[in-house]
């Protein structure tokens, strides 16, 4: 794989059955975590740590920032935020995949310079099974 233009991966919000993407964003992160069950006892083989696969929780995060370049995705973002909706989102990887699933919004934040333009920052956490389509 070679590399890839950072901004070819996508973010977006479902809006009534259609995914939009969330305008703006300068950067965005991805990650992906997976909690471990620790199940070593005294009986444990040199005393190493024993996991129990396929036992922890699953999560994955998103982040983004950057600016709002058109009122509906701002408004969409803004109105899932205050009400706590969980909604569908999509992460588009270039020549990886497609990651679909519902994320809430944890953290929204607004800022600006004297003679700058106003940026946001928002974070989302994984609320559900996910699925990953091959491009």
């Amino acid at each position: 794989m070679v590399a890839q233009k950072g901004k070819d991966l996508l973010l977006k919000i479902s809006n009534g059955g259609t995914y939009v993407t969330v305008a703006g964003l300068r950067s965005r992160r991805l990650s992906f975590n997976a909690e471990t069950v620790d199940v070593t006892d005294a009986e444990s083989a040199g005393r190493w740590r024993e996991l129990l696969g396929g036992a922890g929780i699953q999560r994955a995060a998103l982040t983004g920032a950057g600016i709002f370049k058109d009122q509906a995705s701002d408004a969409l973002v803004r109105a899932a935020f205050f009400a706590g909706t969980i909604l569908s989102w999509q992460v588009l990887i270039p020549d990886f995949g497609t990651l679909t699933g519902p994320f809430q919004i944890t953290a929204l934040e607004y800022s600006g310079e004297h003679n700058g333009e106003i940026r946001f920052e928002l974070a989302l956490e994984s609320a559900g099974s996910l699925t990953f389509a091959v491009l």
